[in-house]
């Protein structure tokens, strides 16, 4: 199962690692991200609730425009 996060703030590198280390951390979540789209691409190997990733990149210091 895929789900597609746009993230609002990221910048830089630096961003994509504090983003990366909180949805990884998350059981069942491998992340990749985008700078230049602005968004997580997360390959999930069991169900993960939108709150759970929402709350974990909000966390990170970072805000969540959608969830597809």
């Amino acid at each position: 199962m895929k789900k597609v996060v746009k993230i609002d703030g990221m910048t830089c590198e630096h961003c994509i690692r504090r983003i990366e280390r909180a949805l990884n951390s998350l059981d069942g979540v491998v992340a990749k991200i985008s700078l230049k789209e602005k968004k997580a691409t997360l390959t999930l190997t069991k169900e993960v609730e939108n709150q759970v990733i929402i709350d974990a990149i909000e966390e990170a210091g970072y805000d969540v425009k959608s969830i597809k």
